[in-house]
């Protein structure tokens, strides 16, 4: 039975993983200088708490890509503040 759960506890693991969405700008990336930053939720994603800025993350540059995941950090932090209805996800920008 234990190895079921953990079995389980690992596919969901991965499986928050998929969520991925890029974003590509101008030429997309040149240099693959990267700037995270992480982007909070209040009712399970309903509810933006903050703002990311992502021009601010590309700087002065005009060919970039966004790239907005939920990492293995963001599914710990969601697994444990899941209760609170609190959620995250990285937005990275890769210049």
């Amino acid at each position: 039975m234990k190895k079921i759960l953990v079995l389980l506890l690992v596919i969901a693991m991965f499986a928050s993983s998929c969520a991925v969405h890029r974003h590509t700008i101008g030429k997309g990336p040149q240099s693959g200088v990267k700037a995270d930053s992480r982007q909070w939720y209040a009712l399970w994603g309903l509810v933006r708490l903050g703002s990311v800025d992502t021009l601010k993350l590309a700087g002065d540059k005009t060919d970039y890509e966004i790239y907005t995941r939920v990492n293995g950090i963001d599914w710990l932090i969601n697994f444990f503040l899941g209760w609170t209805t609190i959620q995250t996800r990285t937005v990275s920008v890769i210049k």
